[in-house]
């Protein structure tokens, strides 16, 4: 490996036409130079080499095409000319990937040596897992967890699993989750397209969670491969006013979308009450740009239900897995 970050060992990609590697990392770039050489130092010493890496910009104005060009030479380069946002950027990278399994891996992120050996023996373990979920920990305080997988609560609310937890060992078990951190996880390529990817009405935030819920309704699973370690620099390619309003708006469309209806109708109070604590935080922290921020994602979700109520009945005329299976899944 070169000492700047490339990927230099003839192992690390398979050139072949022929043949498809096992995996294909996404990384969906924007404005993130300063993060890329840990980055891809991080993939240059991955113990499993079966990979090709599609590295999507969305039109930064910084140095990050050039340094890959420099750096990590066999990285494939797939540059948008204007801003779609990181899941229009995701859903590029995918359409020109090759592998059977898609690894989506953000640009702030060093993965461990392990990460991607782990992420194999996971999918090669557990067929009927269409998405697996990397352990993500702060990249300052590499014992600390930032995602041991994503829930979702019957609230309505996703959450990361062990989020700010000193980790000692309490998620080391590979088991069954809601879904995974769009930061860190892969997915099959059956999987991906069964779903069309992410929606890209999104744009940015939670789009993971409605791919997740997706997949979970069409009757996939989500499996945690807790050695498969990736480290985090949080916030590293977004801010607070962006993630408020996204998240606001976002997680409604997610719930209007994908919650079956016996479900909807059993938790509505705890939704409520839940899109209601969250409205009256902000409106008490209103001089915060955060917080208006928020006000304004909500507002957006509501005026948007129109669209996301036509695209609710075809996911839910495709789901296969009975509500009660669903309901276990929530927290």
């Amino acid at each position: 490996m070169n000492v700047n970050g490339a990927i230099g060992s003839a192992g690390s990609f398979d050139e072949s036409p022929a043949r498809a590697p096992f995996f294909s990392v996404l990384v969906p770039n924007y404005n993130g130079v300063r993060h890329l050489p840990d980055l891809f130092a991080g993939l240059a010493s991955q113990t499993f080499t079966d990979f090709e890496v599609v590295f999507a910009d969305d039109a930064s104005n910084d140095d990050s095409v050039a340094w890959v060009q420099a750096s990590a030479v066999q990285a494939r380069i797939v540059a948008g000319r204007e801003n779609r946002g990181f899941v229009g950027t995701v859903n590029r990278a995918a359409r020109a990937s090759q592998g059977r399994v898609m690894v989506l891996l953000n640009n702030d992120t060093q993965p461990a040596p392990e990460f991607l050996a782990e992420l194999a023996k996971a999918v090669c373990s557990q067929p009927r897992a269409g998405i697996v979920a990397a352990k993500l920990l702060l990249f300052e305080e590499r014992d600390r967890i930032h995602s041991a997988g994503d829930m979702m609560g019957r609230d309505g609310i996703a959450r990361n699993r062990g989020v700010w937890a000193t980790d000692g060992g309490q998620f080391d078990n590979a088991e069954e989750v809601f879904g995974g951190c769009g930061g860190a996880m892969a997915v099959r390529r059956e999987l991906w397209e069964a779903l069309d990817g992410f929606d890209e009405a999104y744009w940015m935030y939670i789009e993971d969670v409605d791919f997740s819920f997706r997949a979970q309704l069409l009757g996939w699973h989500a499996a945690f491969a807790p050695a498969a370690r990736v480290f985090h620099k949080l916030g590293g390619s977004g801010g607070d006013e962006l993630s408020s309003f996204y998240v606001g708006r976002n997680t409604i469309w997610t719930l209007a979308k994908n919650m079956p209806t016996p479900l909807l109708l059993s938790h509505s109070t705890q939704i409520l009450k839940a899109q209601l604590s969250i409205a009256a935080d902000a409106l008490r922290n209103c001089r915060g740009s955060a917080a208006r921020a928020r006000l304004r994602g909500q507002l957006a979700g509501l005026l948007g239900l129109p669209r996301v109520l036509q695209q609710r009945a075809l996911v839910q005329s495709r789901k296969r897995r009975h509500d009660a299976e669903i309901d276990r899944l929530l927290t």
